[in-house]
């Protein structure tokens, strides 16, 4: 016997890809924010970490290692606090 408050199959797959999408948008943006923040380190050149790169054999490789640990780092932070911040509703009320 199914509860009333329990979602259909097709339900439940509608609610999962929207929480995945919700996800997905979370973590693109955090990604994005965390590249930013290494474009502006170089461009700002913060550290002096535009003019090494600029002297640098490989400066694309260079950049790669410091921009993609930076973007996942932001990636992973942003779609944490959106899992704690989901919102969450009931999809039938009783």
């Amino acid at each position: 016997m199914r509860d009333e408050t329990e979602l259909t199959p097709e339900e439940a797959r509608s609610d999962h890809w929207e929480m995945l999408r919700f996800l997905g948008l979370n973590a693109g943006f955090g990604m994005a924010l965390g590249s930013l923040v290494a474009f502006a380190l170089v461009y700002f050149d913060l550290g002096e970490i535009g003019t090494r790169l600029e002297r640098s054999a490989t400066p694309t490789l260079s950049f790669a290692m410091m921009a993609m640990p930076l973007a996942l780092t932001f990636g992973a932070c942003v779609t944490a606090s959106a899992v704690m911040l989901m919102p969450y509703k009931r999809k039938r009320e009783r």
